[in-house]
């Protein structure tokens, strides 16, 4: 069994339109379980690997791994006196409707998941036998009181309340954060990913992973296979930053998620909250490109998914089709109809979230508000049963009985009750039944994921011939359905023919109600053929195929890239690059530096040869003996290009007399000391700072933490200490209103890291690179020998000019190119050095070979 590579992360993590298509798949199981916890075609000695080599990969698609806390299977003992276990499909569960929704043909569907019974340890084994030969079913077998910690500990008690923003702020009010619990989530979440092991090919299988309950299992898998090619969806809300800031392992949680390729939301406001939490504590931001969110992450692109679950159209309509269906609805006519009532219904769990009271605190205003509504209207309100435990439960469930008993007392009359409370469970065509009667279905969650309720609603009321004629109807008539929903559920968004309300607002609901029962026929024919319309063809199927394209897409560059893992525990995390990216090594740029004889070097300052979180920015003595001793070998050319202003740099570089500087981006450059500063575009005109000043200065007003650099031809804004979001939004903004006043201005705005800059046209540190390199030409000193080091974004012009340039006449025809940039990212450079302490301890090696070099005095 392979487990041994994640011992390390437990203890770490204890101290701290038309359908979408999805690329065909070949139905085959490279990975056969022939008795639990052991399988055949797996070496084990790979197990400690955390490097990838792309010439190894396939590019053969087999099956879906789909992994979520529960199995859609049913459980129950054998009633014949054997001993053994009866398993049948459940068909309610959204992950055997997916497996519809994607068709059976084209694609192989692997569940692993827990089941909803516990198993005796000496029965796992034939049971894990069973489950995979005949539903392709791998179980997770999780100690019962470790269960208890994970699901009704750490799931329930605290990322539920939190996530539905209930902040534990009094021992009453959700659970406190618990590090016992904590560490129980993480090794359930290992367990799954031990199992997942067992049955996975990493290099052609995709893994999609399902909901809050297995939040650090990307960190697991992502560590033993770095290309793993994996989806991860969220079925509940994400929080506001300021709620989830709260959650103490909140960076933990956002750096697993991280090693998923796509994540899915039901709600542009739910990728919004994680994209706010992203910024604001892990300092990501995201890019859209051509319609696709994207995270860049160590060299990976996570993508965002955002789109709701839909139901299965065409199990609704079996159902729909049943002989039971159309008896149980003939009865509710009978009940209600033919006494001349009109149904109002209400399904939900019974929780603190699904504002069960206050809907009945809405029908109880209503019927004080509209007295003639009195002994016509009834309210069946179905309560499922509450899926977590806690005192919490049973306060609603005790407020939600005495709130029926009251309003019945009250309202209530021989042969009237305006209030039905059903608070056992229905079959599922029982409630299809009622779906089918009720004038109007009431969804007022105080906050929810997705809730399918409304979609059931609306395809029950489209109904079928048969259903019709019980319910008197003329199959040619239109069909009409009413909503009144929250604002605060997943589907709201979708459902725009709904009643949206705020269910906290008694007095809204109850008037939407009323709305409901009174708008003409015709407007309520509208807004059920609207939401007819989207969500038969949003259904299951849509959603599972578009999220399968989106993760196919995502994954697509894995097989070019080459992988590293770094970090410890969940702090793990994978680096791809180009597979031409390497680390530049000491030996091979020394022994570069000894075999020629002509050299140019380029270094930048800020973040290169200086960290970019130093409070001292001044060089160190260090650094400035290294760049003397290089500029005293007269075939070396060595430059500082900063977008520091020349006289800061002028100052900090004294004794440096052969030293060439560019300040400014390269607009103003000097040889060395000895010459007169120049420009590398003709001197511009700066009558632009009148316009562009002002508007900085608006802004700056009005970001608290923002500051104005004025340099001589530049002007910077910078938001670093402002708000992330608020300086994101208003650089934006800037951007715009400067780009729009300096139209007719010789210069260019830009956006970079944490600033906008406003800059004459035409200037780049790529236009140094090629002074120096025709510079060098002219003087008949084309270098053999080019290294040129530099950290973000304005760095790679040099780069692009350096790379391009190998092999013309700027440079000598078997010269050694050398473009390195700070930390493993995407670059235009072929080399990477980690961080400012190894290119200075590089650039010490140079200076101490350079200083052997030299001819003895």
């Amino acid at each position: 069994m392979v487990s041994r590579s994640y011992s390390n992360l437990l203890e770490l993590a204890s101290g701290e339109a038309p359908s979408p298509s999805f690329g065909r798949m070949n139905r085959r199981i490279p990975r056969i379980m022939t008795v639990a916890g052991i399988m055949s075609d797996l070496d084990d000695d790979e197990s400690e690997s955390v490097c990838s080599d792309p010439s190894s990969s396939s590019a053969q698609k087999d099956r879906i791994i789909v992994v979520a806390n529960q199995l859609p299977i049913r459980v129950q003992r054998k009633t014949d006196g054997s001993k053994g276990w009866l398993f049948s499909w459940d068909e309610n569960s959204l992950l055997l409707q997916l497996k519809d929704g994607l068709g059976d043909d084209e694609i192989e569907v692997i569940y692993v998941g827990c089941l909803k019974e516990e198993i005796h340890p000496n029965e796992q084994d034939e049971v894990s036998q069973i489950l995979l030969e005949t539903f392709k079913c791998v179980p997770t077998f999780v100690p019962p009181d470790l269960f208890t910690k994970y699901y009704h500990g750490f799931c329930k008690q605290q990322l539920w309340p939190l996530f539905h923003y209930m902040l534990p702020l009094s021992p009453d009010l959700g659970g406190r954060f618990n590090r016992l619990l904590w560490q129980a989530y993480v090794s359930v979440n290992k367990i799954f990913a031990d199992r997942i092991m067992e049955v996975i090919n990493p290099e052609d299988d995709f893994v999609w992973v399902h909901d809050y309950h297995l939040m650090v299992l990307p960190t697991f898998l992502r560590k033993r296979f770095n290309r793993v090619k994996l989806g991860f969806f969220l079925h509940s809300p994400f929080p506001s930053s300021e709620i989830y800031k709260t959650l103490p392992i909140r960076e933990e949680i956002l750096r697993a998620l991280f090693n998923s390729d796509l994540i899915g939301f039901h709600t542009f406001d739910y990728a919004r909250h994680f994209l706010s939490c992203c910024s604001r504590m892990l300092g990501i931001s995201y890019e859209s490109k051509r319609g696709y969110i994207g995270l860049e992450y160590y060299g990976r692109t996570v993508s965002i998914k955002i789109l709701p679950v839909g139901i299965h159209m065409g199990q609704l309509q079996q159902v729909l089709s049943l002989p039971e269906t159309e008896a149980k609805v003939t009865e509710l006519v009978e009940q209600f109809n033919h006494q001349g009532r009109t149904l109002l219904l209400g399904v939900d769990d019974m929780d603190i979230f699904k504002g069960i009271s206050l809907k009945l605190l809405a029908m109880e205003q209503l019927l004080l508000q509209h007295p003639e509504k009195q002994g016509e209207v009834v309210l069946v309100q179905i309560a499922n049963p509450a899926r977590g435990k806690g005192k919490d439960v049973k306060e609603v469930q005790d407020e939600t009985n005495s709130t029926v008993k009251r309003i019945n007392e009250v309202f209530g009359r021989p042969g009237y009750q305006p209030v039905i409370l059903i608070d056992k469970p229905l079959k599922f065509y029982e409630r299809i039944a009622y779906y089918v009667v009720a004038e109007c279905c009431l969804v007022t969650a105080v906050r929810d994921g997705m809730n399918l309720i409304p979609y059931e609603y609306i395809i029950s009321r489209q109904g079928n011939e048969k259903l019709d004629k019980v319910l008197k109807l003329d199959s040619s008539t239109p069909k009409k359905s009413m909503l009144v929903v929250s604002e605060f559920i997943g589907c709201s968004p979708s459902l725009s023919g709904a009643i949206r309300v705020n269910p906290w607002n008694i007095d809204v609901v109850a008037d939407a109600m009323d709305s409901a029962l009174v708008m003409p026929e015709p407007e309520k024919q509208l807004r059920h053929e609207k939401h007819y319309r989207y969500v038969s063809t949003h259904d299951v199927g849509y959603w599972a195929r578009s999220f399968l394209q989106d993760l196919e897409r995502t994954c697509k560059d894995h097989v070019r890239r080459r992988c590293w893992g770094i970090g410890f525990g969940l702090s793990f995390r994978v680096v791809a690059l180009d597979p031409n990216f390497r680390k530049l090594s000491m030996e091979h740029i020394v022994s570069a530096y000894k075999r020629t004889t002509t050299r140019a070097i380029l270094l930048d300052y800020d973040g290169t040869l200086m960290p970019q979180n130093a409070i001292d920015k001044k060089p160190s003595a260090k650094t400035i003996e290294i760049i003397k001793t290089l500029c005293r070998d007269k075939n070396n050319m060595v430059f500082i290009v900063s977008a520091r202003s020349r006289k800061t740099l002028a100052d900090w570089f004294p004794t440096c007399e052969k030293l060439g500087i560019a300040a400014e981006h390269g607009y103003f450059l000097r040889m060395n000391q000895d010459e007169e500063w120049e420009t590398c575009i003709p001197a511009a005109e700066c009558s632009w700072k009148e316009i562009a000043e002002p508007v900085m200065q608006l802004y700056t007003e009005t970001t608290d933490g923002s500051v104005i650099e004025d340099k001589e031809t530049s002007m910077v804004w910078c938001y670093e200490d402002a708000d992330p979001d608020f300086g994101s939004c208003q650089a934006k903004e800037l951007l715009d209103h400067l780009e729009s006043v300096l139209a007719n201005e010789p210069v260019t705005v830009k956006s970079g890291q944490n600033i906008v800059e406003v800059k004459p046209q035409g200037v780049s540190k790529g236009l140094v690179a090629k002074r120096l390199l025709n510079a060098m030409q002219e003087k008949g000193m084309s270098p053999d020998f080019v290294l040129c080091i530099g950290d973000d974004r304005s760095d790679e012009d040099m780069f692009e000019v350096i790379m391009s340039s190998v092999a013309g006449p700027s440079m000598a025809p078997s010269a050694e190119v050398f473009a390195c940039t700070v930390g493993r990212k995407p670059s235009k450079a072929k080399y990477y050095l980690d961080d400012t302490t190894e290119i200075v301890r590089l650039m010490q090696g140079l200076a101490s070979v350079a200083e052997q070099m030299l001819p003895q005095m």
